[in-house]
């Protein structure tokens, strides 16, 4: 239609150049390859060519600048056309290659965030066996292999140990089912952004005991298992579960490293508020050790697991000088 339109302007009006001119985008952008657009406009310009031709035979004219117009502005339009669609080309090959990267970019984050979070999870799960079923199995060989010592020379305080050693074995228990529960769940915790534990010893739905009375009943076993002499300052702390938590494990470690390697005979425990938080600081008389030198992994899991709630943990020790341990957190709101 616009073809015939232009050759019926050209043939009764003339000057159809201009008509021409203004329409060969059209043909570009409407005709839907280069090859139709060329031939479809190169039929517009023969239109117009051909009705200024036929306007004019009667008097025996020669063509007029309109068809000369008409025929300039169809080469010029197909060499811009031509150029326009090569640039609109690479255009969307670029585009194309752009969103083939950021899909390959996508892929590989999600993998990376995947393997952090696989990483993260076997930390965590080999952190909690160090701090609770490594510890109690210790514990287990250390009173056993004291009873054994004394089956024969004193059936009393060896029946004692038998209880310690069939209680450590019944918390580990516990502790492994605390371990399978958190692993089946820690995909649909990770999305809701919870990954607080149960607090060992806590029954479902029921309340947890305060820090200073789970502290005091760690403090009792431990002084019953080694028969060393224990003072403790534990202030009635308020402070939420993962809080709790994270107290007892420092606790539990920074005991399991006195039994196994202090050769202490006192240990002072003070658990104590303040404005900034709660303070957790364990002492013993025992050896001491070089801490520039020491590469445990009880020590640095203390520190990850406090530097995950926003604290740190202190260690003052010298060869002969006994150690100090203090475990800070801030409250959290």
């Amino acid at each position: 239609m616009l073809v015939a339109g232009i050759g019926g302007v050209s043939y009764l009006m003339g000057g159809a150049a201009s008509l021409l001119i203004t329409s060969l985008p059209h043909f570009w952008i409407f005709a839907g390859s280069p090859r139709r657009a060329v031939l479809l406009s190169g039929a517009a310009a023969a239109a117009a060519v051909a009705g200024d031709a036929v306007r004019h035979a009667p008097a025996g004219e020669p063509p007029t600048g309109n068809s000369i117009a008409a025929l300039v502005g169809y080469a010029a339009g197909v060499l811009l056309g031509l150029w326009m669609h090569r640039v609109v080309g690479q255009t969307d090959e670029r585009a194309r290659l752009l969103e083939a990267d950021l899909a390959d970019a996508e892929r590989r984050l999600a993998e990376a965030q995947r393997r952090e979070g696989a990483a993260d999870e076997r930390e965590r799960i080999a952190r909690e066996i160090h701090d609770t079923l490594a510890q109690g199995f210790a514990s287990i060989v250390v009173l056993a292999e004291a009873a054994r010592g004394g089956l024969r020379s004193d059936p009393e305080l060896t029946g004692r140990q038998l209880l310690s050693i069939e209680q450590t074995a019944r918390e580990n228990l516990a502790e492994a089912r605390v371990l399978v529960s958190s692993g089946a769940q820690s995909g649909s915790e990770a999305q809701s952004g919870s990954g607080a534990q149960a607090e060992p010893g806590a029954q479902d739905g029921a309340v947890p005991a305060s820090i200073a009375r789970t502290l005091r009943r760690t403090l009792d076993r431990f002084a019953e298992d080694t028969g060393l002499t224990v003072h403790a300052e534990l202030a009635d702390v308020e402070c939420d579960q993962t809080t709790r938590i994270a107290l007892l494990r420092c606790t539990q470690e920074s005991l399991a490293n006195v039994r196994k390697h202090a050769a202490a005979s006192t240990v002072g425990v003070v658990l104590e508020p303040h404005p900034h938080g709660v303070e957790l600081e364990i002492t013993d008389d025992g050896r001491g050790f070089a801490v520039a030198g020491s590469r445990g992994f009880g020590l640095d899991g203390m520190r990850r697991r406090l530097a995950e709630l926003g604290g740190e943990l202190t260690v003052t020790s010298s060869p002969g000088e006994g150690t100090r341990i203090l475990a800070m957190i801030p409250a959290r709101t």
